[in-house]
């Protein structure tokens, strides 16, 4: 089985919006995330989604689900206070329905734009190596400081990349990853900013599907203009 979640428990302060997160702003009288959820609905090799959202607008996205006629969601988490959180809140929903060769496939609400091609191969390279993430190279030279006041290095540019999402394992590699992240002691676990990360700290080779400049994620209002220009020309 093939199980999409969605993160959808960000708060969108950085687009300054107060009483709205960014994944509910409504862009052609459609909620962000439902232009999300949609790209699996109507993914062939997707067989379940998990929405993992902010307990306040799981009502909301309820109604949604039936306006929109989304059948393949089957399950809604809390939110946690965390990315991590989130994604082991998703884990523990979905853990009793999974064999550890389901593929979980984990994606940002906030990036409405994502391919039928780049689902399909996280798919694929999660069969292939068991983890997937979804890179673009990096196409403007890259600058390392360590105190953001004078330049560190220059690295490579043909060695780097820059993280999306969706990022993907199969259930008993990104299970593990998060229970033996759990299980150390708060002051040393390191500090991880995705999945990917995670399942990396525990010394699992990830593969790379290529994303795309148009899976953007939205995070200011420049994003938020270019996603609607984006939307009406490909949708």
């Amino acid at each position: 089985m093939n199980i999409a979640v969605i993160l959808a428990g960000g708060t969108g302060s950085r687009m300054g919006i107060v009483d709205m997160p960014k994944q509910f702003i409504e862009i052609y009288s459609k909620p962000v995330i439902v232009h999300t959820i949609e790209s699996f609905e109507i993914n062939d090799n997707i067989d379940a989604i998990c929405v993992v959202c902010i307990k306040e607008w799981q009502n909301n996205l309820k109604i949604w689900l039936k306006e929109y006629d989304i059948r393949k969601v089957r399950w809604i988490a809390d939110a946690g206070d965390s990315r991590q959180r989130s994604s082991l809140n998703a884990l523990d929903a979905i853990k009793d329905d999974c064999t550890d060769e389901d593929i979980v496939i984990i994606h940002d609400a906030a990036r409405p734009l994502v391919s039928q091609r780049i689902i399909n191969e996280n798919i694929e390279k999660v069969k292939q190596y068991g983890a997937c993430d979804t890179v673009v190279p990096a196409h403007d030279t890259v600058i390392r400081s360590i105190d953001g006041e004078y330049l560190e290095s220059i690295p490579a540019r043909k060695e780097l990349y820059m993280g999306q999402t969706p990022q993907s394992f199969t259930y008993g590699i990104i299970r593990k990853s998060y229970d033996d992240y759990y299980a150390l002691p708060e002051d040393k676990r390191p500090v991880m900013t995705d999945d990917c990360g995670l399942v990396l700290n525990s010394g699992i080779k990830i593969g790379m599907a290529m994303g795309d400049k148009i899976n953007m994620k939205l995070t200011t209002m420049e994003d938020l203009l270019l996603i609607k220009s984006l939307i009406r020309t490909t949708r």
